[in-house]
């Protein structure tokens, strides 16, 4: 899935298996090895630029993992790892971007005043994986056993906390599969979720714009004060829901808290019900405060959320939940 099209050990006498007449890496044929792994390309250096900066406030996946692929990591294989494949290609990583729609665009390097994420942190030595190497490779395997959704922007957000709490348990045996535990449930996860990060049916009932609204209508139900405000002054769901519910609230609170809310949401039987009341929770909260603020202020307020006791968000949405 991840190595170079027939790679061979040339300095042993073996003739090189990735370079034939019929297949090489010119070859535009949709059958080809090399025109899929080039391809691939694009996708691995979307994945790449999202996963260096996964979770910017700890310094967890920056630092070296104490179970790496050895057999990527084995120089007697020679086998290049992601890492390398993206140093290697043409292209710089911030230049691709993949969104909802499946459009893949690509900018110059040089309109790009910002620091190549390449050099963005310290390189470890020959035989050591960062962390966040290893969410790379769970995402582009993910990418290419799924090639309806590949990777979209987000999807990074939703492995980081699923693989922190496997590769920090303290049970070492348990710590050691991290990496498989974590593709296991990400994978389960993303066959729920994974119509939010489809863009042809948000439209639809199982779609991101309809579960934006279902906010809206249960905000509606519990608080109609609040809900007549915040359609007075044009908010829509669309300018923070989306976010909120696409990502299960990954970016709006610290790790530790994305853990706690994860817990309930996780051990609820329709969770993703449960995460709409923990979004109207979230509104509700701070319903004096938007009540009060003007277009401008509400806004700040709704996409830098201002609570940070998830415990008590939680006890809210629970209040909602039984009050049906």
């Amino acid at each position: 899935m991840i190595i170079q099209p027939g790679i061979a050990k040339a300095n042993m006498g073996v003739s090189r298996e990735d370079v034939t007449f019929e297949d090489h890496p010119l070859n535009p044929s949709p059958d080809s090895r090399w025109n899929t792994y080039f391809k691939d390309n694009e996708v691995l250096l979307q994945i790449d630029k999202d996963v260096r900066r996964l979770c910017p406030d700890i310094s967890f996946f920056q630092r070296a993992t104490e179970y790496p692929c050895l057999l990527i990591l084995d120089p007697q294989n020679e086998f290049e790892t992601l890492r390398k494949r993206v140093e290697q290609t043409t292209l710089k990583s911030q230049t691709v971007a993949r969104n909802r729609s499946g459009v893949t665009n690509m900018s110059s390097p040089h309109k790009n005043s910002a620091p190549s994420s390449l050099n963005e942190y310290e390189v470890l030595p020959n035989g050591c994986e960062a962390h966040w190497e290893v969410v790379e490779r769970i995402l582009f395997i993910y990418a290419k056993l799924n090639p309806g959704i590949a990777y979209v922007q987000g999807m990074n957000e939703i492995v980081g906390p699923l693989y922190y709490t496997f590769a920090t348990d303290p049970n070492s045996e348990w710590k050691e599969h991290a990496e498989a535990d974590t593709f296991f449930c990400f994978t389960n996860l993303m066959a729920e979720i994974r119509d939010n990060f489809i863009k042809s049916l948000d439209d639809s009932q199982c779609g991101i714009t309809y579960k934006m609204e279902k906010v809206y209508s249960t905000l509606k139900d519990k608080d109609m004060e609040l809900y007549l405000k915040l359609q007075e002054q044009n908010i829509k769901p669309q300018f923070f829901a989306f976010r909120w519910l696409t990502l299960l609230l990954s970016q709006e609170f610290l790790l530790p808290d994305v853990i706690r809310i994860w817990d309930s949401l996780f051990a609820d039987d329709n969770r993703f019900d449960f995460l709409l009341l923990v979004c109207c929770a979230m509104l509700i909260l701070i319903r004096e405060q938007l009540l009060e603020g003007d277009f401008t202020i509400n806004m700040r307020l709704l996409q830098d959320y201002p609570i940070t006791d998830v415990c008590q968000i939680l006890q809210k949405a629970k209040e909602l939940q039984d009050s049906k």
